[in-house]
């Protein structure tokens, strides 16, 4: 067993967690940046190709109070606002420093930032690299950056699988390192929870494999609360067919925002005009409209013959698709694809979270010790995320939860930690299951990614949810509480049972909070209760009682106009 310490450790190496570490580090702090993959290469930002939202001003006078207002509609009034704040008003901050750091923003002509108008912002605000590689820009500013830090030790290939506690603070953590096999455990005054968010719950999801919920999982074991985790974005415009190999499914939404781009039905009529957004070849429809409107005219026998929506660039001209994605035009050709003569269909796909980690404005959870950072922190969104928020508050919440833990850790003279402590968590891992009582656990995630995106999707009721729970805790009993496979190096039986043990808990919450919300609201629709409801706006607080998920309302976090202090 291997034994390793920090002064801060950082969970995840997406941009959340780089920030996280380049701040700390940048306070004095001894950071270890665990991933469970490749540092900088995993996660969903390395993905992302599309645009920021910041309200830099350089489009046209824009103000972070303008962007929080928009963000806070986007919200449904769901929104925690000093989090909310920290996002629009830091987000300048971390978007004016990357470009110092030459991540290479967009420019016009006379070398301002560019910037375009996503749905449900007041005014162009967006900035980008390039419509179809912002995201690996990002990921690729913030990797040299770290490698300038000498004080931040990275580690892939290694799952944290539990955080150790002992004297009610989080004191780090215990991992099993994938390359070797090894139990490792971490000593750390502070501990950072940079995973990312749950979409690989669902069937169709535009994320990384590795997005399952873990951290949401690992916070609520070690008594941390969850809030507003019922409420999963869906990607309106997922592509769907014809067959697309080696492309991004969510790659349709920087061509709408270049381009337009029609959004049709089966008899080519403009389909969300028949749910209170007229477009007309304009890009305006917020996700959760144009998912519902998708899925409406689907239901009603007037979708693709794939069960979509058609996509058509028909209109635009040859030279202007070039002018705007230039090599991408071709591989879509070697895909069989000529948008000037054809559409696409495409229908929803799981994207985002906007639940998470309860935290305040400094990142801190209720637990002493633990700090969250990006998609894992919940309650900024509200009940759906506005266009462009994701990077902004990946880097903004990474930089200040890196803060934050470094700030904590100046103040403790030492962890207090103890192999005891860690033991139940070491137990686990040198434990395994009988061959012979081991169902395949690979079928098992499949089913349970079934469940969610049948039963849990964009639209519930009762029935579904409560046969997804159902179907949950069936699938939590076969399971069991000892691991599968032998724990050796790359053992995929043992990978995917620690995955599904962080995902069967997270989805039960997604499920119990859908039921227990009696209303639609945002990306939370149920059809039995169409209607957004006063009395629901409030959060849903989760955290386990005894081994079991308990929920509580609580009111909505206001915020004052005041600064927020580190």
């Amino acid at each position: 067993m291997r034994h390793l310490a920090a002064d801060v450790l950082v969970i995840g190496a997406g941009a959340a967690g780089m920030y996280a570490a380049i701040a700390a580090a940048g306070q004095g702090a001894q950071v270890l940046l665990a991933e469970r993959s490749l540092i900088g290469r995993g996660g969903a930002t390395v993905m992302a190709q599309m645009t920021v939202a910041a309200a830099v001003g350089e489009a046209a006078p824009d103000h972070w109070q303008h962007h929080l207002a928009d963000t806070l509609a986007a919200g449904r009034f769901l929104c925690d606002e000093a989090l909310a704040r920290l996002l629009c008003e830091e987000g300048v901050e971390v978007i004016k420093q990357i470009d110092a750091w030459k991540v290479g923003w967009a420019r016009t002509p006379d070398g301002r930032m560019a910037q375009v108008h996503a749905p449900g912002h007041d005014r162009p605000r967006c900035v980008y690299v390039d419509f179809l590689a912002t995201g690996t820009a990002v990921s690729r500013t913030l990797r040299t950056q770290l490698n300038r830090q000498g004080a931040v030790r990275r580690v892939g290939d290694l799952v944290v699988t539990d955080l150790v506690r002992r004297g009610g603070a989080v004191v780090g953590a215990v991992a099993w390192h994938l390359a070797s096999g090894d139990v490792v455990t971490i000593a750390a005054k502070s501990t950072v929870i940079a995973t990312g968010g749950l979409t690989r719950l669902y069937r169709r999801n535009s994320a990384s494999a590795n997005m399952g919920g873990d951290g949401y999982a690992l916070a609520l074991r070690a008594g941390a609360p969850l809030i507003d985790m019922e409420f999963v974005q869906f990607f309106p415009i997922g592509h769907l067919a014809p067959r697309l190999v080696g492309m991004d499914p969510i790659m349709w939404d920087p061509f709408r925002y270049k381009l337009g781009g029609r959004l049709l039905n089966r008899d080519g009529e403009e389909l969300t005009q028949r749910y209170g957004v007229a477009e007309d070849g304009r890009y305006v429809a917020t996700r959760d409209v144009a998912t519902y409107a998708i899925a409406k005219e689907v239901e009603a026998g007037r979708g693709s013959p794939a069960g979509g929506a058609y996509l058509s660039f028909e209109h635009v001209p040859e030279a202007r698709l070039r002018e705007a994605f230039g090599p991408v035009i071709d591989r879509l050709a070697a895909n069989g694809i000529d948008l000037t003569r054809m559409p696409v269909e495409v229908a929803p796909i799981a994207h985002y979270h906007m639940g998470g980690i309860r935290a305040d404005a400094a990142m801190a959870t209720a637990i002493p010790g633990l700090f969250a950072a990006g998609e894992a922190v919940g309650g900024a969104n509200g009940a759906n995320r506005l266009s462009g928020n994701a990077i902004t508050e990946a880097l903004a919440f990474g930089r200040r939860a890196g803060l934050s833990a470094a700030a904590h850790a100046a103040r403790s003279r030492e962890v207090d930690w103890s192999r005891e402590a860690a033991a139940d968590a070491v137990a686990l891992l040198r434990d395994s299951a009988p061959a012979r009582d081991r169902p395949n656990v690979a079928a098992m995630l499949a089913m349970l990614q079934d469940v969610m995106q049948d039963e849990v999707g964009p639209f519930r009721t009762q029935a579904k949810l409560a046969s997804a729970l159902a179907r949950i805790a069936a699938l939590r009993r076969d399971l069991g509480d000892r691991p599968f496979g032998s724990g050796g190096a790359y053992d995929a039986e043992r990978l995917d049972w620690l995955d599904l043990r962080c995902m069967l808990a997270v989805a039960e919450v997604v499920a119990r909070t859908a039921l227990a919300r009696t209303e639609s609201r945002g990306a939370h629709q149920r059809e039995d209760f169409p209607a957004m409801r006063p009395d629901w706006a409030v959060n849903q607080v989760v955290t386990l009682r005894d081994g079991a998920v308990a929920l509580a309302r609580e009111s909505v976090r206001a915020a004052s106009l005041q600064a927020v202090a580190v």
